[in-house]
Order: C-alpha cells, then structure tokens, then sequence
C-alpha cells in the first residue's frame, strides 16, 4: 500500500506512538484536529493516512466517539486475499490444505494453553452448532466462529490472526453452496466439532489436533459434493433454457 509522503507521516507517527507504548489496544487517539497539528498535516491528509491504518487493521472508527486502537485479538484485513483468490483461482484443495496446516497446529495448541474461560467458550460454539443444524445459513456462521475460538485459544495471536483472515474467505466462498447441505451431514460435522472440544478439554493435544484433521478432511469432502450438486443444477437448466 501507497499513499503520498505527508499521509505516510501519518501512518509514521502513530507507528512510532505504538512502538513506544504510547497508544495499546483500547486506547483512543487524540482528536483529529490535535493529531493533524502535533503531525504538521493537513485535516484530509489526515484522514487518509487515518483510513491507511484503517485498511491494516490497526486503527478503527467508532461514530460519535472517534479512532480507537482495536482492542482484542489482531485482526489482518481479508481483501487482500479474496483478490490474490479470485486472481489466482485459489481451490477448494487450496483453503483446505491451508486450513489444515494452520488450524490442526491451532486445535493442539488450544489444548496445551487454553484458558478454564476459553475452554467454555469452545464448548458454548459447540452448543450453537446442535442448535442450527437445521439451518444451514446460520449453522455456516457458527461454524466459522467455533474455528476462531480454537485459534482465539492457542495462545499465539499471530496464528489467532491468519486463520480469521481465511476463515472470512472460507465463509465467502461456503455460503453459495452451503444451502446444498445436507441435515445429516451438519449433524456429522457438528459431531466432528464436538470431539475437537472434547479433545481440548481433556488437554489431550494429539487428540485435538487428530480431531481438527479428521474434520477437515470429511468437510473438503462435503463442500466438493455441494459443489457438484450446484454445477448439476446450473448444466440442467442451460440444458432447459436451450430446448
């Protein structure tokens, strides 16, 4: 990312702020018109260094309240992604490879460090799964939020980090097929799901990290059969608009 030297001050000078503890996660920066004079910038200028930080992850707007530094696990702005996707023609094999190796480190990790407060909110994504597996929509959702709770819980804010960014493209890619879903199959995999928790809670790490494996597969095995249902949906009504 670019943007014009006075803009870069911007992004410099908040750097700087963070580097040397001035600002942490939770923290509120100075009012704009502060900011822009302690920089030597302009308001606009300003802001658009303001909205380069934005893109990064490491500043967001609150309306009414101002700019914060995000408080929480770090979050990387997935769009870069879904454009180096859609460029690349990433697959299906290609996310489940990728999942497979972060999210299996994570998923073992998860039982070695995981907090009492963690385990619990492991467990509680668990529960919402049985809750909605008759609704496949709303089942993809907390499916992707039980996978970044196990990351949340590896103790390793830098994996936590990746896997969210992939899990939003997972989530972009799943949702077109995920009305394809069977009934039995969310119940297996809300079953998969509850053995990874199982795994964590006991603290067994070969467990959880077989459990997270396992699922994985199973589910690039799901995904691919909804996605052969929808191209036979689409051929058989080329096929009928064409006689």
């Amino acid at each position: 990312m670019s943007f014009d030297g006075s803009a870069e001050q911007v992004v410099a000078h908040v750097r700087t702020l963070i580097e040397r503890g001035t600002l942490r996660p939770g923290d509120r920066l100075p009012a704009e018109r502060d900011l822009a004079l302690k920089i030597g910038v302009s308001r606009p200028t300003l802001r658009t260094g303001l909205h380069a930080l934005a893109a990064m992850g490491v500043v967001r707007s609150r309306h009414g309240s101002g700019t914060f530094i995000p408080d929480g696990p770090p979050a990387l702005a997935s769009e870069p992604l879904k454009f180096l996707a859609a460029l690349h023609r990433f697959s299906r094999e290609d996310m489940y490879e990728a999942r497979r190796v972060l999210e299996v480190a994570a998923a073992g990790l998860a039982a070695e460090r995981a907090t009492a407060e963690q385990v619990a909110g492991v467990a509680d994504a668990v529960t919402s799964l049985f809750a909605v597996v008759d609704q496949p929509q709303a089942f993809l959702v907390h499916d992707v939020e039980f996978h970044r709770v196990v990351a949340s819980s590896s103790g390793n804010p830098i994996l936590a980090a990746l896997i969210d960014m992939v899990s939003a493209l997972y989530y972009e890619r799943r949702r077109q097929t995920a009305e394809r879903a069977a009934n039995r199959d969310l119940r297996a995999a809300a079953e998969a799901h509850r053995r990874i928790y199982q795994a964590i809670r006991r603290r067994d790490v070969d467990g959880a990290r077989r459990a997270m494996h396992d699922h994985l597969v199973e589910a690039s095995r799901y995904q691919a059969a909804e996605g052969a249902s929808v191209r036979d949906s689409q051929r058989r009504r080329r096929r009928a608009r064409a006689s």
